[in-house]
Parts: C-alpha cells; sequence; structure tokens
C-alpha cells in the first residue's frame, strides 16, 4: 500500500495554489483505488465568495479533487509522469451527487476506484466524505492527451 506526502504529490500533479486539491495519499493500490485527503480551511479563496455568510465548498471543486485523486492513481499505475505537453482532461461526469455540504475545519477523503480502461479513457467510481458521511459521489471519465 503506497502513500504520498505533498513533495510526491507535486511532482506527479500539474497542478498548483489555488487549484491544488490533494494535500496527502493516504494509500494506494496501483491499477486499483486511491485514498487521499484535502484539508479544507478558510484560507481557500473561493470562501470569500462562496459564501461570506455561510462558507460552502463548492461541489465542482471537490470533483475536481476527485479528479486529481485519479489523475495521481492512473500515473503511479502506469509510471507516467506528465510534462509540459501532457494534460489530464475530464471527458465526462455521471451520476454526481450532492449529500452534505463541505466547510473550513473539515477533512474531505477522496476514495476513487479503477471502474475500468478503454481506449485510452479511464472510468473511475469516485466517492468523498467527511467523518465517514458521504458528501460526493460521481462517476469520472478522463484522458491523458498530448499537447503542443
Amino acid at each position: 500500500m503506497d502513500t504520498m506526502d505533498i513533495h510526491q504529490i507535486l511532482k506527479k500533479l500539474p497542478h498548483r495554489y489555488p487549484i491544488l486539491l490533494v494535500d496527502r495519499v493516504l494509500e494506494m493500490e496501483k491499477g486499483v483505488r486511491i485514498k487521499a485527503l484535502k484539508n479544507v480551511t478558510i484560507n481557500e479563496p473561493f470562501f470569500t465568495g462562496h459564501f461570506p455568510h455561510r462558507p460552502v465548498m463548492p461541489g465542482v471543486l471537490m470533483l475536481e479533487a476527485l479528479a486529481q485523486a485519479a489523475a495521481l492513481l492512473s500515473f503511479e499505475t502506469t509510471g507516467d509522469t506528465p510534462d509540459s505537453d501532457t494534460v489530464y482532461y475530464f471527458v465526462g461526469i455521471d451520476g454526481a451527487r450532492f449529500k452534505r455540504p463541505v466547510e473550513p475545519g473539515d477533512q474531505l477523503i477522496l476514495d476513487v476506484a479503477v471502474d475500468r480502461v478503454k481506449a485510452g479513457i479511464y472510468k473511475y467510481k469516485a466517492r468523498a466524505s467527511v467523518d465517514g458521511e458521504l458528501a460526493v459521489e460521481a462517476e469520472l471519465m478522463c484522458t491523458m492527451r498530448k499537447v503542443s
């Protein structure tokens, strides 16, 4: 079972502040699943506008955090390291359901499992929870593409 700290994550993901949304990998079985952590703090830039009177993490950012965890799993599984010529894209999100608001002080646990890989398209079953309570679930489809 593999783990990753922030220094290893920064070597694998091209994302940087304010869009890097994975702080630590807690568990990983290459080609199978990943469990990662996002610490949600009041210092996140989106909280100033979402919402000033009741800060809530936007659902699309929870999905992005799950996609970043999926990317880490894919890169570790294939042995690839992203470079300036490679981008990891969303190609689909199905069945997204938001079950609980995520607020400052929460630890968002990201659980992503490979569902299938076909023609370079990765499909994942993804769930994020706080204190064991489901916050969001979705099926994510992603692919890596060379850009010029």
